[in-house]
């Protein structure tokens, strides 16, 4: 059972249809008990950072997901979710993510010639050639965003070019993160999924 976190944010509906279609049982949950007893948490999200971080807040489960992740448990950030992982970010104000992983999120430059927001498909490049998202490598991924991670080299297994290098999946030990839409990214994106559920599946979450 793989536990979607329920913030109020986030396209869960298509994301359960994702996972149902892989034959992976989801749970839409703001319960404790719930996320810690699930096989791998969830954390889906569209919208602002500082929002999405107020809405985990006020339902008490920022706590909860840092002590889940350090404990080893598998997670996966999607889209804004993603961004939720990292230290902070600039996005209207300064504002503390959940820092799990050691970047920082910032605006998409406006002045490189490309749309802000980057809305539609990109070409993922892989940069950690052994990571277990290797089927990446060249594929297109649907993005809606307007910030990105700025992040150790060590913590990005795939990039795309948006005026600048983004980072479109990370990974720091058990916890990942993927910018794009898996669930609108059609049988790329599930495929991405799939590759979580077996690394979940078989406890490994090498990343290089």
């Amino acid at each position: 059972m793989f536990a979607i976190v329920d913030y109020d944010t986030g396209n869960t509906r298509n994301l359960k249809k994702a996972f149902d279609y892989l034959d992976v049982a989801t749970v839409l949950t703001a319960d404790p008990a719930e996320l810690a007893a699930a096989d791998a948490v969830i954390l889906p999200g569209v919208g602002a950072f500082a929002a999405a971080m107020a809405a985990l807040n006020e339902r008490q489960l920022v706590p909860v997901v840092q002590r889940l992740a350090r404990d080893g448990k598998p997670m996966l950030g999607i889209c804004l979710g993603m961004q939720l992982l990292f230290k902070s970010s600039n996005e209207y104000g300064d504002h503390v993510g959940l820092g799990l992983l050691k970047g920082r999120v910032t605006a998409l430059p406006a002045d490189l010639g490309v749309k802000v927001p980057q809305m539609g498909w990109n070409q993922n490049v892989l940069q950690q050639p052994a990571s277990a998202f290797k089927a990446i490598d060249q594929n297109y991924t649907y993005f809606v965003h307007s910030y990105y991670a700025v992040c150790p080299t060590d913590e990005i297994v795939a990039t795309v070019q948006h005026g600048v290098t983004v980072p479109s999946i990370v990974q720091r030990d058990n916890v990942v993160g993927m910018q794009f839409h898996p669930e609108k990214s059609g049988q790329v994106g599930l495929q991405q999924l799939a590759t979580f559920k077996d690394m979940v599946s078989a406890n490994d979450f090498s990343s290089n």
